[in-house]
């Protein structure tokens, strides 16, 4: 990452209030080239209030307000065509909540030199999930490799949603075209990514489950992921992944 390259970290947030501003405090001086991005649902519990205060003090900071909470995928698609528009270098997915350690964000920054999209892994050496029940562990777990064997995506954390690409993999992709709103979002973009031809590397990190706030999962979740698969298996098949 050079001097003139910027990087761009997108908290999607809906009721974060207890984590939104330590987790900007924590980004933000680990490299003078990282921003960030707030994009909120209009949480209920202040925290685009908060978010607004944040950027009215620091300058690398923005807030991007969302009228009602549409899921995942539709306030991460929101933040990419922000970055774009803002001509960023690099782009982040990460959870407000603490679950992504910051830490990592630098050894993001040095395997996306070599790669076009870099995924942060929580099953590439081992299984590296801290105090999630045992049920949950298991059920992400057996979704990878079923994702896996379905699509054929060369991941071990497929469902992972500590991201960095490069801004011509999002150009790439026909962002009015992704169709997933909740976890399976993370698969379609890694499937779009790899189909055209982009270089995907996994690193490994520690997920630790979130201590402040609520789980966003849900069975709604999970229904569109099992489904969502065989849905990316068939369209890549007939070449509609665009």
């Amino acid at each position: 990452m050079t001097q003139k390259q910027r990087a761009l970290i997108i908290f999607p947030t809906y009721n974060e209030r207890d984590n939104i501003e330590r987790i900007v405090h924590a980004v933000l001086p680990l490299d003078p080239r990282v921003h960030v991005l707030i994009v909120d649902d209009n949480s209920p519990d202040g925290t685009g209030e908060i978010a607004d205060r944040l950027a009215a003090r620091e300058s690398k900071v923005q807030v991007l307000h969302r009228a009602n909470k549409e899921g995942l995928g539709r306030a991460y698609i929101a933040g990419f065509r922000w970055a774009l528009e803002q001509k960023y270098d690099f782009v982040f997915e990460m959870d407000a909540d603490f679950s992504h350690g910051p830490e990592y964000i630098r050894d993001f920054l040095i395997a996306i030199q070599d790669h076009d999209l870099v995924i942060g892994s929580r099953y590439i050496s081992g299984v590296n999930v801290i105090n999630w029940p045992m049920s949950r562990l298991l059920l992400s777990y057996f979704a990878n490799v079923y994702t896996r064997i379905i699509t054929g995506l060369p991941l071990r954390d497929a469902t992972g949603g500590y991201k960095c690409f490069r801004r011509e993999v999002l150009e790439a992709i026909d962002l009015d075209d992704v169709k997933s709103s909740g976890y399976s979002f993370q698969i379609e973009m890694s499937m779009r990514a790899w189909k055209k031809g982009f270089r995907l590397k996994e690193i490994p990190i520690i997920f630790v489950d979130r201590v402040a706030g609520q789980s966003k999962m849900s069975k709604k979740i999970m229904r569109e992921a099992i489904w969502m698969v065989w849905s990316l298996r068939l369209r890549s098949i007939f070449g509609r992944l665009g």
